[in-house]
């Protein structure tokens, strides 16, 4: 595919709704967290060229000890969960649709599934914080690589919840990962056309812009994480918000829990009413208006 300069990034939880797709010239459905039926109609929705991103399978399982004294801390009872992210269902549901990339996030595709990932004509590509995470996905025939920088917004892409994230800079991460020679997508921290433009400078063959686009009209973003966006503040990089290493605006929760155990995805189903907003670093600098007059801003 023709790599456009910039990307509205996935964003599970409800920002990337089809009406934002629409909105840009090229942008990803996050069915992560949603549901099948969910996915379903939002693949109704959308028109045109588009992407959907899925959460892979998760490998680590915390120990029911390590859940236990979670849930013993916040007073919650252990929930019910399912660590595959109902991933193979969504991978086939998704692929009927015939979307232009599939991505993955939290791990990496096995080659039979990249090769029906380009069986349904789509490009696989796969987010990757290091670069021998790169490798491996570049080893089982990823067609692109989304390269997430320390600044991103959202849960940090490394591959099982326990590791520590790589706190390299998108810039540096760029230049580990290009000599494996395949198309990179930079992630993290972007604000402004110049930041695009340093990117593209580095390497980088598009840009994906997520926190950018929180604000824009068409995006699901929630009232109260819109007020907490424009209220300000500062972001923190902490498993408080779900178990896993994420990026977002801190709160009183946060700051109380700074030594959560990687308890993905056991934690917010445990604290339904934590809120939170996950964004990324100078969350203040992004705009509130239609999503196509973002995308203008952020194009060199």
């Amino acid at each position: 595919m023709d790599f456009p300069p910039v990307i509205a990034a996935p964003m599970a939880g409800g920002p990337s709704t089809p009406a934002l797709v629409n909105a840009v010239s090229f942008g990803f459905l996050a069915f992560g967290t949603c549901s099948v039926n969910e996915a379903r109609a939002q693949l109704d929705e959308v028109e045109g060229p588009f992407g959907v991103n899925l959460f892979y399978p998760q490998q680590f399982e915390p120990s029911p000890e390590l859940v236990s004294s979670v849930a013993s801390d916040l007073r919650a009872d252990v929930p019910a969960v399912d660590l595959t992210s109902g991933f193979a269902e969504k991978l086939r549901l998704t692929l009927r649709a015939r979307p232009s990339v599939v991505s993955s996030m939290f791990g990496c595709f096995t080659p039979g599934e990249i090769d029906a990932i380009h069986e349904c004509g789509a490009s696989a590509w796969v987010t990757v914080t290091n670069e021998t995470d790169a490798r491996v996905a570049a080893e089982r025939g990823a067609d692109a690589l989304v390269v997430q920088g320390p600044q991103a917004g959202g849960h940090r892409g490394t591959w099982s919840p326990e590791l520590t994230p790589d706190t390299r800079s998108l810039t540096d991460l760029l230049e580990s990962v290009g000599p494996i020679g395949l198309p990179m997508i930079a992630a993290g921290g972007v604000r402004c056309a110049g930041d695009v433009s340093k990117l593209l400078g580095r390497g980088a063959a598009s840009v994906a812009c997520g926190t950018a686009f929180l604000l824009a009209d068409e995006a699901g973003t929630s009232a109260k994480n819109r007020d907490m966006l424009k209220a300000g503040g500062r972001t923190v990089l902490s498993r408080a918000f779900s178990g896993r290493w994420a990026r977002g605006v801190e709160t009183e929760f946060t700051r109380a829990n700074p030594d959560m155990p990687p308890v993905y995805p056991y934690l917010k189903p445990m604290v339904p009413e934590n809120p939170y907003c996950l964004a990324g670093e100078n969350f203040d600098a992004i705009l509130e208006a239609p999503a196509a007059e973002i995308e203008k801003a952020l194009t060199p």
